[in-house]
């Protein structure tokens, strides 16, 4: 997941700027390549550096509105892609650490900054003045010879300027405000209740018989966790690492409904962290916001600027999948249910059996167990696999540097060259859960990359995730879903590091949602190729190579259950697009609603959506509202963009470095069909994604 937590105004370029209040926050780094002095940041100092930093960019903007030259794209547009530096360093900080590792004074210091933040937004988005000479510019933009780049970066600021506003009457532009602004403080209070309803939870077990089937890691890692509660015997959370072995090992099928409801219960409880209420409260607001601009809902306000154009394109692709997928669901039920009776069960399958029943399954038909395969992807492992990978298809190298400073002791460093030893990037990674790191996996940038006027600042990179920890002498040992996230949000990071576009605005992740995924998700086919797997499985204690009986093994399962993997995606994508295309929300019922649409779509009772609702925080709190189908939007492109690989070989270089030049380089510079064409010579063929999934032959 690329995680959107910056808007126009906080990824504008970085520029001089005079240091004033926030404390070292406001001086410049003296650390390699001017990274973060993370330790020397006090909490306490960002709602300063905020303040003066909306100030020091407020100077700027009017200073371009000002200008009493004629409008050109290099004194208006460019200039404000060189406005607020200081902005742009404490944004990437601040909402960087305050996804992971936050404290009090930070949460306190977001809800007054968020406010102020959408303030900040329309002081440049409604400046008449502004708009006025970017107008200018936008209408005798084929008169000025822009490259492609530049058209893009002119487009996007157009289409960012009267989608912020600058269009509308003064009333509505008030109106306009005031739903911006609640808006955000109704995200930020959906996120905090999401986490505090999965720190909320535990299972504590006392009784040793209530461990049988676990693995003896997920054992050891619940009692470290009862250790550090100050409590005897186990206690199992909702963090994935702990939640998902789980609910595949665990024979007491009471323990594993407890489990189940905990995790597709949060924030639908009824108690102060219930989002049902913030649900209708945001749904409401998106829509009056869409009306401002003329749209029947939020959908089509939404996908306007996208790839996707429409909610019908968009839910087309959706039930093309589904209308695959569905029966394939259907099938693996009746499977399931039939060891079920097979075993003497005499009980119908539950959503709290499926994976229990599905993990014996597949050991069963393919003497594959997990457990077998994680002493193969310790998390070192899997990184440096990870690395390998990049190092033979686009040349970079990747190598720990001491000396940069981390926000949390668990953080490492690495510096990104490229093939003839010059610097790229710094990447940061952040791998295991805590109670102050929101939950998922994510990239941010830290530090923007720009190359305008002279400046050639490289970008700094973090990925986020909550993988296992480890446990006891042992490492942390992945499992396949895991392994699969960490290529995944690499990938992302590699759009981030590689960037050559010149202008902030359009390099790296910044480009149109259903297109940002296709990097990172076309990096996981890499994850688990056999020619891959040589590379880096290795066994944590004896160093042995995965062998090929179980490399078999995984092709074999491949597509194995991939009918309820895909049902629960998909299902999220419809309820998050149904969500966004009502265009009444009088009386809107959360809960009944999301009731409505899985009887709409024919959702088993076995499988419910991988997100609902009151904890969907990609949707309510994360940037992707109407954007959760762009997962498998983008997975058309990268299931056809791999066989480019299949046909010429997993590492052929001139492929790879195709890949490199025509995608990760480029950004957002050109549109992001006219770049993949330019890869892959072709228009995407969508029958790969359905066989990708092992959905068709």
């Amino acid at each position: 997941m690329k995680r959107v937590i910056l808007g126009l105004a906080m990824t504008t370029a970085l520029a001089a700027c005079d240091s004033a209040g926030g404390g070292r926050l406001m001086q410049d780094s003296a650390l390699p390549f001017g990274a973060p002095e993370f330790s020397k940041y006090e909490s306490g100092e960002y709602e300063a550096a905020f303040m003066a930093a909306f100030e020091q960019q407020k100077a700027e903007i009017d200073s371009i509105a000002n200008i009493t030259e004629a409008p050109t794209f290099d004194n208006t547009i460019g200039a404000l892609e060189q406005s607020g530096k200081l902005l742009s360093k404490v944004s990437g900080i601040f909402f960087n650490l305050n996804e992971t590792d936050a404290d009090e004074v930070m949460k306190e210091t977001e809800k007054k900054i968020m406010p102020l933040m959408t303030e900040h937004g329309a002081y440049m988005t409604m400046n008449e003045k502004l708009f006025e000479r970017i107008k200018q510019v936008y209408d005798n933009k084929a008169q000025m010879n822009l490259t492609r780049e530049q058209e893009m970066v002119l487009d996007k600021y157009y289409r960012k300027f009267v989608r912020g506003g600058a269009l509308l009457s003064s009333e509505d532009k008030k109106k306009f405000m005031e739903i911006e602004k609640e808006l955000s403080m109704a995200s930020i209070q959906f996120g905090d209740n999401s986490l505090a309803e999965t720190n909320a939870f535990e299972l504590h077990i006392t009784n040793e018989k209530d461990l049988a089937g676990l693995p003896e890691g997920s054992v050891q890692a619940a009692k470290e966790e009862a250790q550090n509660r100050g409590k005897d015997g186990w206690v199992f959370t909702l963090q994935k690492p702990s939640w998902t072995p789980f609910m595949q090992y665990a024979e007491n099928r009471d323990l594993r409904k407890q489990m189940y409801l905990g995790y597709i219960n949060r924030g639908d409880n009824n108690n102060a962290n219930d989002n049902k209420a913030l649900i209708a409260k945001i749904l409401k607001l998106r829509q009056e916001k869409a009306k401002l601009f003329g749209f029947n809902s939020f959908a089509d306000y939404q996908l306007e600027d996208k790839m996707a154009g429409t909610p019908k394109a968009a839910y087309d692709l959706l039930m093309t999948i589904w209308n695959a997928a569905l029966p394939k669901a259907k099938e693996e039920a009746a499977e399931l249910q039939k060891m079920i009776d097979e075993e003497g069960g005499n009980f119908k399958l539950e959503a709290w059996d499926w994976w229990y029943y599905t993990e014996k399954l597949r050991q069963k038909k393919y003497a594959l167990n997990e457990n077998e395969l994680k002493p193969y992807f310790s998390l070192d492992n899997v990184r440096k696999g990870s690395f390998m990978v990049a190092n033979k298809l686009f040349g970079v190298n990747f190598k720990e540097v001491e000396g940069i400073d981390i926000y949390h002791p668990e953080v490492k460093v690495f510096e990104v060259t490229d093939t003839d030893s010059s610097h790229l990037a710094l990447f940061y990674t952040d791998y295991f859960p805590r109670a102050t790191k929101r939950a998922g996996a994510w990239m941010n940038n830290i530090v923007e990359a720009t190359n305008v006027a002279g400046e050639n600042q490289r970008p700094m990179i973090v990925n986020v995730c909550n993988f296992t920890r480890p446990a006891g002498n042992t490492p942390s040992l992945l499992n396949i879903d895991e392994t699969r996230t960490l290529f995944h949000e690499f990938g992302h990071a590699l759009h981030g590091m590689l960037t050559m576009a010149k202008y902030p605005s359009v390099n790296g992740t910044n480009v149109a949602r259903d297109f940002v995924e296709l990097p990172s998700q076309i990096m996981e086919h890499w994850a688990i190729e056999p020619e891959v797997l040589k590379m880096y499985a290795h066994h944590y204690e004896t160093g042995d190579t995965i062998p090929d009986e179980l490399i078999a093994k995984m092709q074999a399962a491949g597509s194995f259950n991939s009918g309820f993997e895909t049902v629960e995606l998909v299902a999220a994508a419809l309820l998050d697009m149904e969500f966004h295309m009502v265009e009444d929300y009088s009386n809107f019922d959360a809960a009944a609603f999301e009731k409505s649409v899985a009887e709409k779509i024919g959702l088993i009772p076995q499988i419910t959506f991988r997100y609902r609702g009151p904890f969907f925080n990609h949707v309510f709190s994360g940037g992707y509202a109407v954007g959760y189908y762009s997962y498998l939007w983008a997975e058309v492109l990268d299931a056809d963009g791999y066989e480019a690989f299949k046909e010429k070989g997993v590492f052929d270089k001139e492929t790879g470095m195709s890949f490199r030049k025509n995608i990760l380089e480029m950004g957002g510079s050109e549109e992001p069909m006219e770049l993949y064409r330019r890869f892959r010579g072709a228009e995407p063929n969508p029958q790969a994604l359905l066989k990708n999934r092992g959905l068709i032959d």
